[in-house]
């Protein structure tokens, strides 16, 4: 290869539960690779059940990086995980081995194949605090829909139950004066980005969700999350936020039955999925999607070996 050429790196993009992790480790295993994970939720230790994180059987024999590397209760910002996962692409091309991007977080995925130049900013604590006082007035919703009238394009991008981030997102607007969608610059790609998406008809991914989330409580989401709450994690966390966790804890707090949390959990998984699509379009012509079949791994094996030695 021309040492002078940008180093490839893989991304495999998809909705939830359409079945990146178990594609990734078998493309992996074939042409020499490592995998980064793209997901926010896999950053947190103890975060396991919930967040589908990958079995230490489904990681033995292939590298993952940026799973299990902060508690609960640390923040990653996004110029954090992109920093973070520079480091190790750049180390996996030192070994002489091919990355793999993987994931369904989409701010993390463009941040690195788009050249997000990240501003610094650095937090205003009393105005965070003024602007989670008026949340807790009109509530995170209402929170979101502000951001939504100055910032449309950013609101698009978020769920409005994630609180933590609609308050950053308004913070750098008051302090900037600019729109925080603006202020994510774009640079070149410091790699040659070779983008795979998996999809699947929408009734069969609903029903892979909801199959995902009864063997979730199966394997003892409950407790999971039990857990966490007994260890002193609070459940206002941003973390504990997430879907699966939120509802569980209203479950064990007493404000909803078991049955209310698993129908609330089904829910706003596939409203998360449906807002996946903001991120990865199907018209996106970075992307070369590939319907999930039998002979998937195989499709995609030779179109990225193609990539890799030129040929289209």
């Amino acid at each position: 290869m021309n040492e002078n050429k940008k180093k490839p790196l893989v991304v495999i993009v998809g909705p939830t539960a359409v079945g990146k992790t178990g594609v990734s480790i078998a493309l992996a295993q074939r042409l020499n690779g490592e995998i980064v994970s793209a997901d926010s939720r896999l950053l947190y230790r103890g975060m396991n059940i919930g967040t589908a994180k990958p079995s230490m059987e489904e990681r033995d024999g292939i590298p993952h990086h940026l799973i299990d590397v902060a508690d609960p209760d640390q923040r990653w910002s996004l110029a954090i995980y992109q920093r973070e996962a520079y480091k190790i692409i750049n180390d996996i091309h030192t070994r002489r081995k091919l990355p793999f991007l993987v994931g369904g977080t989409g701010q993390y995925i463009r941040s690195i194949i788009e050249g997000w130049n990240i501003p610094p900013q650095r937090p205003d604590y009393k105005l965070r605090e003024a602007l989670n006082s008026w949340a807790e007035k009109i509530g995170a919703e209402g929170l979101y829909e502000g951001l939504k009238l100055i910032d449309p394009e950013a609101a698009e991008k978020m769920d409005y139950r994630n609180q933590r981030r609609t308050v950053r997102a308004l913070e750098v607007i008051f302090k900037t004066g600019q729109r925080f969608s603006d202020l994510r610059r774009k640079q070149e790609c410091p790699y040659a980005p070779i983008v795979l998406g998996i999809e699947r008809a929408r009734d069969e991914l609903y029903e892979r969700v909801d199959q995902r989330i009864e063997n979730m409580l199966n394997d003892g989401l409950v407790e999971e999350v039990q857990g966490l709450l007994d260890a002193g994690y609070s459940p206002n966390l941003s973390t504990m936020s997430a879907i699966g966790y939120a509802e569980i804890i209203q479950y064990l707090q007493g404000k909803i039955c078991f049955e209310e949390s698993v129908t609330l959990i089904k829910r706003n998984t596939r409203t998360f999925v449906r807002r996946q699509a903001n991120w990865f379009k199907p018209d996106d012509p970075r992307i070369h999607w590939f319907e999930s079949s039998s002979t998937l791994v195989d499709k995609m094996e030779l179109f990225i070996r193609r990539k890799l030695h030129g040929d289209g």
